[in-house]
């Protein structure tokens, strides 16, 4: 689904000079460029119309302002009710073709598909001009935050990450920005993935079916090494491996991570370790405990972020009833946060804390971003008027890198120190190989 060479040459030689010429004017760093008068509608392009990507559809097609003008996807049959319920839009199954066939009449994409062209087909709008919203996780590979990262900024274009759950941090965002728990020196994380959602800990299958009728299996592929279909590797079940998806650490970890990072200011670790079982080349393990170390930023101690995930529970000396299966525990040296995934906030010790009215709480995650407007709304509204959206790449991909590093630190089999700025595990050579994803023949950013 990335461009081949000659696809991506014709795109930046004739598409993209066009889109180019369209952006117009001088903006300063970090200014978003609306597409729209408030009075205009958006023409909105999703990549992705099936399963998760229906779902985005249904959110952003109920925006007043939108104009649904095309939808890209692998699968005819996925695809069979988003393309039923918007028979006016342009159906393609190559992303690539329809940002080179009618990106003119495109303002802003949705890209919902599996992790491994998340960054191929987002950096390619961006290119173009078109301001993304994207499902989580940005990225399959750090090196790939990085780049979407520059383009957004070279582009000016405006950016959401698909992380609806960031919006049930922003209570325990505040009460951890007022000091009321004090100094932060641990975060502790657990989801309930992927044990039961899809499978992890098994081997490469070793034999071909048939390719469903109404699939484009290489389109589906795009960036992915080459290899017969096999119905082990979709639809959702491709979240489970290497190749194609990044387990429960990317399925959740943008979700339930999201929070620490914005209330405690997180960003580059220095350092990653992982515990699981099995350590396989292809799919991920059942388990794993992973802990990232962050050093001091400014003001702000150091902090030790820890991840559960497969059945593996917060200890019970953090908070002994803690109940959800997806939430975090924030460890103060006065008191203790926890968050569920649901948008359920405690304070502990609960008599000390018993007059405090968290559900009176409603903070946004950035200055200007209307609470009250919903996650896809935000953004929409942001690609009218050029203004600001919660989970922007700005936010997200240093989060998104953060994610991925706990990937790098599961596959490379022992602890990771980490240089930001080089982008290496300065004593793990081997971790090199998952820093970056690898194309196969004739696919790039």
């Amino acid at each position: 689904m990335a461009m081949d060479v000659t696809r991506r040459e014709l795109l930046r030689n004739a598409s993209l000079a066009a889109g180019l010429t369209a952006l117009g004017g001088v903006w300063s760093e970090g200014e978003a460029r609306a597409s729209r008068s408030p009075n205009e509608k958006l023409n909105l392009a999703h990549i992705g119309a099936g399963g998760q990507g229906a779902a985005d559809l249904n959110q952003t097609s109920s925006h007043p302002q939108v104009n649904i003008v095309a939808l890209c996807d692998v699968d005819d049959a996925r695809a069979s009710y988003s393309f039923e319920k918007f028979p006016a839009a342009k159906k393609f199954k190559d992303y690539r073709k329809m940002l080179e066939e009618i990106g003119k009449e495109i303002d802003a994409v949705v890209v919902s598909i599996p992790d491994h062209n998340h960054a191929p087909a987002a950096v390619a709008a961006m290119t173009l001009g078109k301001h993304v919203y994207c499902q989580k996780p940005l990225a399959h590979s750090v090196e790939e935050t990085r780049k979407m990262l520059e383009t957004s900024r070279k582009h000016k274009v405006v950016t959401q990450m698909g992380t609806q759950a960031h919006r049930t941090y922003f209570p325990a965002v505040e009460l951890i920005k007022s000091g009321i728990i004090g100094v932060v020196s641990e975060v502790h994380t657990v989801t309930d993935r992927p044990s039961g959602w899809w499978p992890q800990g098994i081997a490469k299958p070793t034999t071909a079916e048939p390719v469903p009728a109404t699939l484009d299996w290489d389109h589906w592929l795009g960036v992915a090494q080459d290899r017969p279909y096999n119905s082990a590797y979709l639809p959702f079940v491709w979240r489970g491996w290497w190749d194609f998806g990044t387990g429960a650490m990317g399925d959740m970890g943008c979700h339930l991570i999201s929070g620490p990072f914005q209330a405690l200011d997180l960003r580059d670790p220095i350092s990653i370790e992982a515990e699981c079982d099995p350590r396989l080349p292809d799919s991920g393990p059942n388990w794993s405990i992973i802990t990232w170390q962050f050093a001091k930023r400014g003001k702000r101690e150091p902090v030790k972020l820890i991840w559960y995930d497969g059945g593996k529970k917060i200890p019970a000396e953090i908070i002994e009833d803690f109940k959800t299966d997806n939430g975090s525990v924030f460890v103060g040296d006065k008191g203790k946060v926890m968050v569920d995934h649901g948008n359920v906030t405690a304070l502990y010790p609960k008599v000390k804390y018993r007059d405090v009215k968290i559900g009176d709480m409603k903070v946004g995650a950035v200055p200007g971003v209307p609470y009250d407007r919903g996650h896809y709304y935000q953004w929409i509204d942001a690609c009218r008027t050029g203004g600001p959206t919660d989970t922007t790449f700005e936010f997200a991909c240093p989060l998104t890198e953060t994610v991925l590093l706990g990937n790098v630190a599961i596959r490379a089999g022992r602890k990771i120190d980490w240089d930001a700025r080089k982008m290496r595990a300065t004593n793990c050579p081997e971790a090199d190989a998952y820093i970056r994803y690898h194309y196969r023949g004739g696919h790039r950013l």
